[in-house]
């Protein structure tokens, strides 16, 4: 019988990141852990492994795909009210005991997950996304890092047909990885999950590389927001969620934060999930800290006006929201400006003309 290892081991080829070491070893640098790995072994993502000398990465093969609401990514400042074809893979270099996606992320690691790769080419997963109208690709469900190779061939060639990129991504990134990413991927959802590293360091990371993968996201103009799944017991002191606000503003102010709701999962099934008051007064950290865009999520309906855009030059209500639906948007229809003071909001907006043609140009407020 084929192992899910052997599957995933057919579906790869050569990779990029990395680096030779020597006697046949060599490091990957597309995330953050920058594993040596010998010949015959796999990094801890254990979909990245040494065969002989060569970095073989996954390639070719879904196990979600999916055609959803650019909201839900979420990205709140990309094409409000559009779709976004959306393909995970397996494998991750994080073990975060309450992973929402956990089927996918933690397969070959844990025996309980894993669902078999279905065949596909990144032709197909284009040609779905213009037929589907939708106006984005986006890598996610699994760490789009360590198959960045693959992501990157389906990006550039969405962009070469009029679509957008976006990679949504725990953060555990390299310089060399958000470099090769960059000319084909135009925005980045960074998980910002805690600010201790010790608590980062029980779920296979380092909050430092996190923090600098921020910084440099920011530098290198991909369209940044920032995501903080609030874990009731884990993440959710006023000192912690202070925290993650100011250092975020200490990058820039125009970065959206979202603080959303955990609902228990995997191995935390016997945690409470995150009430709306929880979520409320994260937020109002994020607002006393100098954020611009602060959104609170995954309790539709309960978070007063926490889901919905405003101007921060005359307060006007430019995007209201319920869950990942759009009621109303003025934004779009004025290019990213505010129409009644003109304040241009930062994001990625479809020309007024065109806001509701599918993989129409766009302006970048973010370059």
């Amino acid at each position: 019988m084929t192992t899910l290892a052997q599957k995933l081991d057919a579906r790869t080829r050569p990779g990029e990141l990395y680096e030779l070491k020597g006697f046949g070893s060599l490091r990957c640098v597309a995330c953050g852990l920058r594993c040596v790995i010998r010949p015959g072994r796999r990094g801890v993502c254990r979909v990245r492994y040494n065969d002989g000398g060569t970095l073989m990465v996954p390639c070719n093969y879904v196990v979600a795909l999916q055609c959803d609401p650019t909201e839900k990514k979420p990205l709140f400042h990309v094409f409000p009210g559009s779709d976004a074809v959306t393909f995970g893979m397996l494998g991750c270099d994080l073990h975060c005991d309450y992973c929402q996606n956990w089927l996918t992320s933690q397969a070959l690691r844990d025996e309980t997950a894993g669902v078999g790769p279905r065949d596909l080419t990144a032709g197909e997963i284009v040609d779905l996304a213009r037929r589907r109208q939708a106006r984005l690709v986006v890598s996610s469900y699994n760490e789009p890092l360590i198959t960045a190779e693959w992501a990157a061939e389906i990006f550039t060639l969405a962009r070469s047909e009029g679509l957008h990129t976006a990679c949504v991504s725990n953060g555990n990134a390299t310089a060399e990885a958000l470099d090769y990413l960059r000319p084909c991927t135009d925005a980045f959802k960074i998980d910002l999950k805690t600010m201790s590293d010790r608590r980062y360091r029980k779920l296979g990371g380092v909050l430092r590389d996190v923090l600098d993968t921020v910084r440099r996201a920011y530098e290198k103009r991909f369209w940044l927001e920032i995501v903080t799944l609030v874990v009731p017991g884990f993440n959710d002191s006023d000192d912690e969620l202070r925290e993650t606000a100011s250092f975020i503003a200490s990058v820039s102010a125009d970065i959206p934060w979202h603080v959303t709701a955990f609902h228990p999962h995997y191995k935390k099934t016997g945690v409470g999930g995150t009430s709306p008051k929880q979520l409320i007064r994260a937020a109002e950290f994020g607002r006393e800290a100098g954020l611009d865009f602060v959104y609170a999520g995954n309790l539709p309906g309960t978070l007063d006006s926490w889901e919905n855009t405003y101007c921060p030059g005359c307060s006007r209500l430019l995007i209201e929201r319920v869950g990942h639906h759009i009621k109303s948007d003025e934004l779009s229809r004025s290019g990213g400006n505010c129409p009644a003071c003109g304040y241009s909001v930062p994001g990625i907006w479809p020309e007024p003309a065109e806001a509701t043609t599918p993989a129409a140009p766009f302006r970048s407020s973010c370059g």
